[in-house]
């Protein structure tokens, strides 16, 4: 809740012990973490000596409309007042892969190989919005891809505002990642 930032994260601990065990869960979980150094500040990860492979990966927005919202913007050929809904959230997504770096503080910046959309209606009334980028480099590019999927999500939201705001973003996720040190397919990780 906006105003009690303590609300969602009330922890109580009775004892001693408790509170060791908690301090040796967070421990063990920033020993794990890449972006966390030893004493528990953040950090970049050094890529310097990692060998450049062929990475890519695929993400996914969905989009729920109302029902009547979706009959009206595919009678007008996916064109809202602001103009062309899926051409102008496929050029915002681009835009936000290519700067990722500069949205979320611990992204290398990268030269993108590729980046592609597929916007389609699964249902009736849901959009799914799906980014895949390609590079060949020393880092994955999960983040590029959540990035452009995310982003033209919400410039879709934008474009169809004055329809309705009861159109929901619902579920962001990575459907695929290849290359590196873990292989994602269909959203779980495969060894």
């Amino acid at each position: 809740m906006i105003g009690d930032p303590v609300a969602p994260h009330v922890l109580s601990v009775d004892s001693t012990s408790g509170i060791l065990s908690i301090f040796g869960a967070i421990t063990a979980m920033n020993s794990k973490l890449t972006h966390v150094d030893k004493k528990g500040r953040p950090r970049m990860v050094d890529i310097g000596k990692k060998t450049s492979t062929s990475r890519s990966a695929l993400a996914e927005a969905r989009i729920f409309f109302p029902e009547a919202v979706a009959v009206a913007l595919r009678a007008e050929g996916m064109h809202s007042a602001k103009g062309p809904v899926i051409d102008t959230a496929i050029i915002a997504g681009t835009m936000a892969v290519k700067r990722t770096h500069e949205l979320i503080p611990f992204c290398h910046p990268m030269a993108i190989d590729g980046c592609r959309f597929d916007v389609e209606f699964v249902s009736g009334a849901e959009l799914a919005i799906r980014c895949e980028v390609s590079i060949t480099h020393k880092t994955g590019v999960e983040m590029e891809a959540l990035t452009g999927a995310s982003i033209a999500a919400l410039t879709v939201y934008d474009m169809c505002k004055a329809l309705s705001h009861e159109i929901v973003i619902g579920e962001i996720r990575l459907l695929d990642k290849r290359g590196g040190k873990r292989t994602v397919k269909a959203g779980r990780v495969r060894k």
